[in-house]
């Protein structure tokens, strides 16, 4: 009887643990009416990211300040415990203004690699803009612990916006 209650304490503690809150911003566009989530501005070194979702997609939005990005621009995304790497090309415009998109298809399933960022560390992001020069973004541990929080809470609620 002891042996099976120590074997049952770990899923006990875990049922215990209270659930990830999502602090989301919900908007409602007022032409379309449809609901937008928003992470809001998540500060990294050297960059800023928002993560935004609708019906359709869930967007990735850097802001580096004085770079080109056209797109043929890519960014690579770095994790922590692992040699994979993913590669990402530039979704949004060209500009100079230092934006950077990249997006992925909202939908009942989520994708492998939006479920990796959820669930692995990132270590780095590496930008090339149209100049072809580098830019690194490394992330505290702190800042990989929020990048995961938003990323998952964003998996969660993400859902609810696509209309069956």
């Amino acid at each position: 009887m002891l042996l099976s209650m120590l074997l049952m304490l770990p899923v006990l503690a875990k049922a215990q643990a209270p659930e990830q809150e999502c602090k989301l911003l919900n908007e409602k566009d007022p032409y379309t009416k449809e609901t937008k989530l928003s992470s809001g501005a998540l500060a990294l070194q050297g960059a800023v990211l928002t993560v935004d979702a609708d019906k359709k997609e869930i967007d990735f939005f850097f802001e580096l300040k004085g770079r080109c990005f056209n797109d043929m621009s890519t960014a690579v995304i770095h994790y922590e415990t692992t040699k994979v790497k993913t590669t990402w090309r530039n979704a949004g415009s060209m500009n100079c203004e230092g934006y950077f998109h990249f997006k992925f298809r909202n939908g009942a399933t989520t994708p492998t690699a939006l479920s990796r960022l959820e669930t692995q560390k990132v270590s780095q992001f590496v930008f090339k803009g149209s100049d072809d020069k580098e830019v690194i973004v490394t992330l505290t541990p702190a800042q990989q612990q929020a990048l995961q929080d938003v990323v998952g809470c964003m998996n969660r609620e993400a859902k609810g916006l696509v209309t069956p």
